[in-house]
């Protein structure tokens, strides 16, 4: 099984991933953003690069096939997979071609009011070392904040298991998460 956990950027997906790992007994936890980090270093200046690696078919392709070999690997997982996916297109793209390899994808999404997530964004610390690449990931962030409001609202809330994570701890969005993953 893989667990989508989508939201916005800055949402808590990695703290609820590393919660959620220590909870479920042989999970694995894969970042999708590590096979973008792979494509766009390959691809360096190519004339065809994009700005956004979501927007490459291969990348994907590829995280399916990812997600699907460890599902594999770890016999039925669960593998967890925190991952922005604004674009409805991309995520059925992602979502069809683990159904095709036989492997359940259960998509939560961590959601919370625009306030507190620009709270949340605001203090955020990605690089204790460097406030400049820090404010670099902020910025990035709070850019995105509109492209996930519009999500949220066309299609994200309908096509997940909605976690409301505005006034929850990480240990309760998880407690949720997991309460949601034992229904049926």
């Amino acid at each position: 099984m893989i667990i989508w956990l989508n939201g916005p950027f800055g949402g808590g997906k990695s703290t609820t991933a590393a919660l959620l790992h220590q909870q479920l007994t042989h999970s694995l936890i894969t970042d999708p953003e590590e096979v973008g980090f792979l494509l766009r270093k390959s691809i360096g200046d190519h004339p065809r690069r994009q700005k956004d690696f979501q927007d490459y078919p291969m990348w994907r392709k590829l995280v399916a096939d990812v997600c699907a070999e460890l599902d594999r690997f770890t016999q039925g997982g669960p593998v967890i997979a925190p991952m922005t996916l604004l674009r409805r297109e991309y995520a059925e793209e992602i979502f069809e071609a683990l159904a095709k390899s036989n492997v359940e994808v259960r998509h939560l999404l961590l959601h919370a009011d625009s306030d507190t997530i620009r709270a949340r964004i605001e203090g955020s610390l990605e690089f204790p070392d460097s406030e400049e690449r820090s404010e670099k990931v902020r910025a990035f962030r709070r850019r995105k904040l509109d492209d996930y409001e519009q999500a949220y609202a066309s299609w994200m809330g309908e096509r997940a298991d909605v976690i409301d994570t505005t006034t929850l701890t990480p240990d309760q969005v998880a407690a949720q998460a997991l309460t949601l993953l034992r229904r049926p």
